[in-house]
């Protein structure tokens, strides 16, 4: 009969065999591979940066890998993420992209869940927390539930198309009927060279497609333009009398007469040959009447990621810096057919 010690000296030799028959195994799995040129076991792995096999290289990375699903539009030219994602791989070398429809079920869903208003967009997971880029650059990213949203407009990644366009307000500056199917909406400076340029331009597509598009002037004076929120407060003394668009165009002619010095005596002088009620208007514009207008414009400017002027809207396609007559009037026709 078998006693306990016989028993167990059995089992302590299986296990040996057992390992050993691993260990050998595994020796055999090194040296076939390495022979055969098919590929590297862990052991090889962790004792090199860099492979090739098979005509590729293969490069090791302290960081995890990575997920980014990247919401996007097919239909869409400029929403096409490749370039951006080449930049993305060359700070994050270990993500693996996922194309995420923006109609479909789950992009609406990332969509709503980040408030999302341009494409492309990129979806994070957790794992980029863990890099050295997000610890240098984490303001660049907005989280929610182990995910993290790229806040492009702050890199510098020009939109390829907002989901959305800018709402027309009771306080701006509107011409034609607020029910038309396609609208105009130009935010600007009055102090800007690049805005008088345009202004021609937005004023003859006025003009072409009257009683068809809503044309909308917002108000977005930079910072860099010291009289240009004087000017846009004047302008809104002149719409209380109904003459916003004669007092713009004033505005864009004689834009070098007022920016230099006595800009608020000039406004005032404007408001008198267009023969407006001055005593009404200069009282408007000492008091500062329509400040909290005009910031509230600029808050909007700033929260569809603008940072200079004129930028135009038409629907939710958006055409920055100076267009021609001809560029505008072929957006709003495609807008038009549809």
């Amino acid at each position: 009969m078998e006693n306990k010690n016989d028993k167990k000296v059995k089992n302590i030799l299986s296990i040996a065999i057992l390992l050993g028959g691993l260990f050998v195994g595994s020796l055999f799995v090194d040296l076939g591979q390495v022979m055969r040129g098919s590929g590297f076991s862990a052991k090889n792995l962790n004792k090199s940066e860099i492979f090739e096999a098979n005509g590729k290289t293969w490069v090791a990375y302290g960081d995890p890998a990575i997920g980014v699903k990247v919401i996007s539009d097919e239909a869409c030219e400029k929403c096409d993420p490749s370039e951006a994602l080449v930049w993305l791989r060359r700070v994050l070398p270990t993500i693996g992209a996922q194309k995420v429809a923006f109609d479909s079920e789950e992009g609406k869903a990332l969509i709503a869940k980040f408030g999302i208003s341009t494409l492309p967009a990129f979806i994070f997971d957790k794992e980029v927390a863990k890099t050295d880029f997000f610890s240098q650059a984490q303001v660049l990213f907005e989280s929610k539930e182990d995910q993290f949203v790229l806040k492009t407009q702050e890199l510098g990644l020009a939109p390829g198309k907002y989901l959305n366009a800018p709402e027309v307000k009771a306080d701006d500056a509107v011409s034609g009927s607020a029910d038309a199917s396609v609208k105009v909406v130009m935010f600007s400076d009055f102090q800007c060279p690049f805005c008088k340029s345009f202004w021609s331009s937005f004023r003859d597509m006025m003009k072409q497609y009257d009683g068809k598009v809503t044309f909308v002037y917002k108000h977005f004076p930079l910072g860099i333009h010291p009289e240009a929120n004087g000017a846009a407060l004047a302008s809104d003394c002149a719409m209380e009398q109904n003459k916003f668009w004669e007092y713009a165009d004033n505005l864009y002619a004689t834009q070098k007469d007022w920016s230099g010095k006595d800009s608020i005596q000039k406004f005032k002088d404007y408001a008198k040959n267009l023969k407006l009620d001055t005593g009404k208007f200069n009282q408007c514009l000492d008091s500062k009447k329509y400040q909290a207008q005009i910031d509230a414009s600029t808050a909007e400017a700033t929260a569809f990621g603008l940072s200079g002027t004129p930028a135009t809207f038409i629907n939710n396609q958006f055409i920055n810096g100076v267009a021609g007559a001809n560029d505008l009037k072929t957006a709003i026709d495609a807008e038009l057919a549809k």
